[in-house]
């Protein structure tokens, strides 16, 4: 591959960000040039970063970055390589490409074969790095490049397989903005009212259809003429059933096959369609038939089929809509209006008004409109429906409040600092969202399986109309036999047994402040049997003790170690320096500060060259650390981290931290060991301190020591024996290990980067989250595969049953019209199922709530 970034690139439209324009050109020798964005101006060093992420991808041919601006262009073959790989290996290298994501609102998907359709249609529009539909809410999760695609391509690629996307009403319309959910329920509601009335016309025409079909129900004998008289009635009488209750079958019947794809529509389409042929011969053309009995029509068959199906899809889109009662939940906590301070009086606002900056004003018993700093008040609040813990928390001045939680006791003011999308709830939806569009790779396998699963219903319904045939029975039997297997072996359950119970799954557990970031995460969890702990199973470090080695006044020594270490980010930094400010300590600047990593610090202080750290920092100064090993030992014993003190190259004494450890840890440690998981306590603390702590919470392995760069190495030992590993981190040096790690939990508390890296997020920073997300992953794919096992099980029996595989030996032939039945109820029954989790409660649930009502 030629990576010459000093080459040219290919003629690209630079117009293209016209929202009209595509930027990518493909030429006659299969090479598509594009122009992609990173999300900031690349440097001097760039191009060997690009050229060194995408050597190694196959596909491509050129990468050239223009320097001082972000705009990169690269020359790849679409036939050997995705976009969306080129995009990872350039992330890969710290070159982050933007992307962004939009959603579309589907109607029309019945089963896991449309699904299929729509994701590689999107996925062929040009500048498309991924397309993932979501069946339970209908919806489209796209992630594209802006530069590379038009949003009316992405409907225009949905409408040519056969789906419509729903548009939200114009701006300037008269008609108030819908929300993503309200705009959902609208459609969900429309569609459902639809198939409601589609099933009362079939319903209202197939009883006397019916009735004429078993003349021996009547209360008088009709004559044969009658009879064949009533036949003509019913050849017209079923055409509006067909017509009407039945168009989206027949619709989508002729789209899929214009694709040269089938799905569910086509296996009704085609029973009922043949059906009526052989119907309406038999009674225009009964003299065609080897004897006139033969000659007997099904219009029973096809409407009662018609109408059965239809209800089923009524029922099953109305319990599909209670499996998005977690996001509905959430979304009604949010405050509707806000009292905030302009131009010095208060006045009342819808809440998507409330700007940054603004100083809003809570009440007693009012929620918290939106995100904010108190500066102004105490009070308590109630932060369970965002964290998911009961016990209320006490806030101030300075103290961040979240929107949507609850103003117990005092009055407060304080200043917006998330408004809109940027609010913690809202991130919390929408990552909640994301979540529940993702496959796990259960899903996926069921997908590709029920993809094939049409085509060979269809086979099976010809093989079993030719074998009837030949078999010397009336053709009738044949044509029974097939149209049955077409219509029972329908593959709606199993494109649902997945989806719909990550939605609910998902749910579950943001209802308690755990955010599963995807479907592969959740399924994973399930199967975690060690847990890796940083010191996320403690409180916040607090100063212990101030030894100096000469006698000295503490606070000499105090002042000193705190002055270099206000600097630091590090935790047991920022306890030594709240220790000093607790002793009312003046402490003097410092400067030429440095961190070393795994270490300590160094900083100048009153003209003195001061470090403070462990006693691999005291020999790397070439200090004799020995004087004050015994004070040393006998901290650690007490779970105590040292630290020494040096000024000048001198010994001055050490300063010791100790972790409070959260009231909940050896709790949820507990609760993991009774799922046996092993929990493995890795930390940068010496052996004694570690050991010490871990005794406290109940753990028995401990990882002493451990450099935060070593973290993930640590990891990879652990999976290298076998196991799959859960990371519990909540700093920027956890990242990688987070990343490392088969799931990576982020204490919601920590940084954004130990958050972007992990895999579940939890809210309210407790290790107990731990545990619910174990839990309800185990119930979630515990459902799942009761889906999958009913809807395997139902296609396995009812196919043979429906091909009369049991009539030579027991006289069995199924009915159409049970099968219709069967089909529509099993789709019915794998959603209820899922929507049996919502009631799931786990053990951290229960707990807290019990803890709650005390």
């Amino acid at each position: 591959m030629n990576m010459d970034h000093h080459a040219k690139s290919q003629p690209v439209d630079h117009s293209a960000s016209h929202p009209g324009r595509h930027t990518g050109t493909v030429t006659d020798s299969g090479l598509m040039s594009i122009e992609l964005r990173a999300d900031r101006d690349l440097c001097a060093s760039c191009p060997a970063h690009a050229e060194a992420a995408l050597a190694a991808v196959d596909g491509v041919e050129m990468v050239h970055v223009v320097v001082g601006t972000p705009v990169l262009h690269v020359r790849y073959r679409p036939a050997k390589v995705d976009l969306s790989a080129i995009i990872a290996a350039l992330r890969d290298h710290g070159i982050r490409v933007g992307a962004q994501q939009t959603e579309l609102a589907l109607s029309g998907l019945r089963c896991a074969s449309c699904v299929t359709k729509v994701e590689e249609a999107l996925c062929q529009v040009s500048g498309v790095v991924t397309a993932t539909v979501d069946v339970a809410r209908s919806q489209a999760h796209i992630t594209y490049v802006p530069a590379q695609t038009r949003l009316d391509d992405l409907a225009k690629a949905v409408e040519s397989v056969g789906y419509a996307v729903a548009k939200a009403p114009p701006e300037g319309s008269g008609t108030p903005p819908e929300s993503d959910m309200d705009r959902e329920h609208r459609i969900r509601e429309k569609e459902y009212r639809s198939l409601m009335q589609r099933f009362i016309v079939a319903a209202v025409v197939s009883v006397p259809i019916v009735i004429l079909m078993y003349p021996k129900l009547l209360p008088f004998t009709l004559t044969h003429e009658q009879l064949r008289l009533s036949w003509w009635v019913q050849l017209v009488a079923v055409l509006p059933v067909m017509a009407y209750s039945g168009r989206d079958f027949y619709v989508g019947m002729v789209r899929a096959a214009r694709h040269r794809s089938s799905d569910m529509n086509t296996l009704i389409g085609i029973g009922t369609v043949s059906a009526y042929v052989f119907s309406a011969v038999a009674v225009a053309a009964p003299g065609l038939f080897p004897e006139e009995r033969l000659a007997e029509p099904f219009f029973d068959v096809i409407s009662v089929v018609i109408a059965l199906v239809v209800l089923g899809q009524a029922l099953e889109l109305r319990a599909k809509g209670r499996t998005s009662d977690a996001i509905r939940k959430l979304m009604e906590l949010q405050a509707k209006t806000a009292r905030v301070l302009r131009n010095g009086e208060e006045i009342e606002i819808p809440v998507d008004e409330v700007v940054l900056g603004d100083i809003v004003i809570v009440r007693p018993g009012e929620k918290v409109p939106v995100d904010g700093e108190i500066t102004q008040g105490q009070s308590t609040l109630d932060e369970s429906m965002i964290t998911g813990e009961s016990l209320p928390v006490e806030k101030g001045p300075g103290d961040p409040v979240i929107g949507a939680t609850i103003n117990e006791t005092g009055a407060f003011r304080f200043s917006a600092t998330g408004v809109g999308k940027d609010t913690a709830l809202s991130r919390i939806v929408n990552m909640v969202q994301q979540a529940q569009a993702t496959k796990p790779p259960i899903g996926r396998l069921v997908d590709k399986v029920s993809g094939l699963f049409t085509p060979l219903v269809m086979i099976t319904a010809v093989l079993t109309f030719l074998v009837w045939f030949n078999s010397g029975m009336a053709v009738s039997y044949g044509l029974i036999a097939a149209v049955t297997v077409l219509v029972i072996a329908c593959p709606c359950s199993l494109g649902l047994a997945t989806p719909m119970s990550l939605v609910v799954g998902v749910g579950k557990a943001a209802e308690r402040g755990v955010l599963i970031r995807n479907g592969e995460a959740l399924q994973t969890a399930a199967k975690l049997d060690v847990i890796v702990l940083d010191k996320t199973a403690r409180g916040q470090p607090a100063l212990t003790d101030v030894m100096p080695m000469d006698g000295s006044h503490p606070d000499r020594l105090l002042r000193l170690a705190a002055a270099a270490d206000a600097a630091s980010e590090h935790p047991l930094a920022a306890a030594v320096v709240e220790g000093a400010r607790n002793r009312k300590l003046d402490l003097p600047p410092a400067t030429d500060f440095e961190a070393i990593v795994g270490h300590g610090v160094r900083a100048t202080v009153e003209g003195m060259v001061v470090h403070i750290g462990n006693r691999r920092l005291v020999k790397r100064v070439g200090i004799d650390p020995t004087p004050m090993d015994d004070v040393v030992a006998k901290l650690g014993d007490q779970g105590r981290t040292a630290m020494y003190v040096m000024a000048d190259k001198l010994l001055l004494g050490v300063v010791a931290v100790a972790d409070t450890v959260k009231p909940d840890s050896a709790d949820a440690i507990k609760r993991l060991q009774a799922l046996n998981v092993e929990i493995v306590m890795m930390t940068g603390d010496n052996a004694r301190t570690a050991k010490a702590i871990a005794d406290e919470v109940g753990i028995d392995r401990v990882l002493a020591e451990v450099l935060p760069a070593d973290k993930a190495h640590q990891v990879q030992l652990l999976q290298g024996e076998g196991h799959t590993v859960g990371m519990v981190g909540d700093g920027i040096n956890d990242a990688p290990a987070l990343a490392q790690a088969d799931v990576g939990f982020a204490i919601g508390t920590g940084t954004d980067v130990a958050i972007a890296a992990a895999d579940v997020t939890l809210v309210g920073g407790s290790l107990s989250g731990v545990v619910h997300a174990m839990e309800v992953s185990t119930a979630t794919m515990r459902n799942i595969r009761q889906n999958l096992t009913g809807a395997f099980a139902y296609n396995i029996a009812g196919i043979p049953v429906a091909a009369g595989v049991f009539y030579p030996l027991f006289g069995l032939m199924l009915s159409p019209l049970v099968a219709g039945a069967a089909m529509a109820f099993s789709s019915v029954t794998v959603v209820t199922n899922a929507n049996r989790l919502r009631f799931f409660r786990s053990s951290v649930a229960r707990e807290q709530d019990s803890r709650g009502a005390r």
